[in-house]
């Protein structure tokens, strides 16, 4: 019997989650609590805590490799991050990201997914961008791999964007976020992530969206929340984003900690208002 205090690892059977489980989780109005991780330890941690999501983020080439953007992370270190991750896992469900131009087009990135499922053991691959995606996302579905599209602020598109900055801020960027998550979801993604959108955007999109919506940076109407786990540990280095909290500070061990951000996931205390953008 599970007497743990936290009442979502009350309510937990350690049986593996699906993509049903997210839909039903959406359907029912049970956030999804989500976090990024890069190797067993951590993915054990997780898995502990009550994590229903596991990311293995190409933000590895921040926190791992100590690069400055995630541009130069290769499809060789994602699927050895992804595979060693999924050996920490019993009940949460690992998504992967697809690295800086391995998706370049349908086939590279139909290939680029086999070797996440096959060799880095993903169940879900993670692509950056609107639009302009729509027709891989389509040819990847056909073909059986499950996509969490990215939109909002890329992370890969850094240069191109200028910094990290708020997405979707205008009528005009807002209007063609939700026409582009529209399409999207049309091609066959089965999840939408939203980061650095503001809070009313997210809400608008979430709402709109049959599959499950992510957010980072989106504010608290998302279906589900997603951290950098070294950012909830308190463990990365310089000026945090506004939208990180560091569960460490009030915590006597990192269990604790990510149990902490679940259960803040969950009863929708976290994300606060001020950890979200207008």
């Amino acid at each position: 019997m599970n007497i743990s205090p936290y009442p979502h690892l009350q309510q937990q059977t350690r049986k593996p989650l699906t993509l049903a489980d997210f839909a039903r989780m959406k359907a029912e109005g049970e956030k999804i609590a989500s976090l990024t991780c890069y190797d067993a330890s951590f993915a054990a941690l997780e898995d502990r805590a009550g994590v229903d999501l596991v990311l293995v983020g190409d933000s590895l080439g921040n926190v791992i490799q100590g690069a400055s953007t995630t541009v130069g992370v290769s499809l060789d270190d994602m699927v050895y991050h992804s595979r060693i991750t999924a050996a920490g896992l019993e009940r949460a469900f690992l998504m992967t990201d697809l690295p800086f131009l391995t998706y370049a087009t349908p086939d590279a990135a139909l290939a680029a997914s086999h070797r996440l499922m096959a060799e880095g053991q993903a169940k879900m691959v993670k692509i950056e961008g609107g639009a302009e995606i729509a027709e891989t996302v389509s040819h990847l579905t056909t073909y059986g791999v499950p996509v969490c599209a990215h939109m909002g602020l890329r992370p890969q598109l850094v240069h191109k964007l200028g910094g990290f900055k708020v997405q979707g801020r205008d009528d005009a960027a807002a209007d063609a976020m939700v026409r582009d998550a529209r399409l999207l979801e049309e091609a066959g993604a089965d999840m939408l992530l939203l980061e650095c959108v503001p809070s009313t955007l997210a809400a608008r999109i979430t709402a709109a969206a049959s599959v499950p919506v992510i957010g980072i940076g989106a504010g608290p109407d998302t279906d589900g929340q997603i951290l950098v786990i070294y950012d909830i540990l308190g463990l990365s280095p310089g000026r945090k984003p506004r939208f990180v909290k560091n569960f460490m500070a009030d915590a006597d061990c990192l269990d604790t900690a990510t149990a902490d951000y679940v259960a803040a996931v969950k009863d929708r205390s976290y994300p606060a208002p001020e950890h979200g953008f207008k």
